[in-house]
């Protein structure tokens, strides 16, 4: 069994920066893909970026232009996301989510575990 919980939202201007963290407790994180969703008021949840268990792949989605970068440190059992130059359209609940897939999928169905999800609210 994993446990997720994510930490580092806020509340942030534009153009701000914050970092995500996600800690996992469980044996096999190391051999866990983790993915970051996150969910806007009244929208479905959408894939923000993932990366392997070895931290040999990782990928974000196209539309966040290189803002935002995953990464992970599998001796703290945490996946980081730091997010840079942040808008207002990425106030979200973001959460993390994690399986034993080879590759990063970015449907949330695809995923296991889930984290209760931590907000951002970047401010204009």
């Amino acid at each position: 069994q994993v446990r997720l919980v994510e930490s580092g939202g806020g509340l942030v201007q534009a153009g701000g920066s914050l970092r995500l963290s996600c800690a996992a407790s469980g044996r096999t994180f190391s051999t866990l893909t983790v993915g970051w969703f996150r969910q806007p008021p009244g929208k479905e949840r959408e894939f923000v970026a993932g990366i392997s268990w070895s931290g040999g792949r990782a990928r974000s989605a196209d539309s966040l232009e290189g803002r935002f970068a995953i990464s992970r440190d599998n001796a703290k059992n945490t996946v980081y996301l730091q997010m840079n130059s942040l808008k207002p359209e990425d106030t979200a609940l973001y959460y993390c989510a994690g399986n034993h897939l080879f590759l990063v999928r970015t449907t949330p169905n695809e995923y296991e575990y889930w984290g209760q999800g931590t907000q951002v609210t970047v401010s204009s």
